[in-house]
């Protein structure tokens, strides 16, 4: 299998984690690409997928899978099921709708990355990016009041959490949510005692 990456994504990152824990990463290929925007990738479009978001894992037989939760859910099924996704009842939906949220959480900081890292400076839309960064910054409010998914056994939705806040530290690092969340703040100093999270924290620089 071949998976491509960034190493600054946090949604590869997620898959990258994934692996680890499964016992899977020394059966998949790291491979990287670029997907920038306004940057066009006419191989990754045509080849891998037409809306080019990392990751993708192309497995053996040339199909490719996309989406970084369908991708994590596919190794857990791999690696026998239930692993890192409850295999069914109230846990199930708990950790897929929380890592619903936390897909958007991501999303909306990339968007605000995209904004004032990307758009002209003169056609930056203060108020869209205000909104989007109170987006994630809610959802980090509702996991440091509702601390369960900090304390169980890891699964899928709690190394979403772990790549939203490690994407803070990377693209926003003045932000301030160690101060503002104790609770985030001690479950990701915990995390990076993960060799799994700890080797994928997106390089400085």
């Amino acid at each position: 299998m071949k998976l491509t990456f960034s190493p600054g994504s946090p949604f590869a990152r997620k898959v990258r984690i994934a692996a680890i824990e499964l016992g899977l990463i020394d059966k998949i290929e790291l491979v990287a690409a670029s997907v920038a925007p306004t940057q066009k990738n006419e191989t990754y479009s045509h080849d891998i997928s037409p809306v080019r978001k990392l990751p993708a894992l192309i497995l053996d037989d040339g199909n490719v899978i996309v989406d970084s939760y369908v991708i994590t859910e596919y190794l857990d099924e791999l690696a026998g099921g239930g692993k890192l996704i409850p295999a069914s009842g109230p846990a199930r939906w708990k950790v897929k709708s929380e890592h619903s949220m936390l897909q958007g959480m991501t999303d909306a900081m990339l968007l605000c990355r995209y904004e004032v890292g990307v758009r002209p400076k003169e056609l930056l839309w203060q108020a869209w990016y205000d909104d989007q960064w109170d987006r994630a910054w809610q959802g980090l409010t509702r996991f440091e009041n509702h601390p369960d998914i900090l304390t169980r056994p890891m699964d899928a939705a709690q190394i979403a959490l772990v790549c939203v806040l490690g994407y803070a530290d990377f693209r926003f690092p003045d932000c301030g949510w160690h101060k503002a969340f104790p609770k985030l703040d001690a479950f990701h100093d915990k995390m990076l005692q993960r060799e799994s999270v700890k080797i994928s924290v997106p390089p400085k620089g």
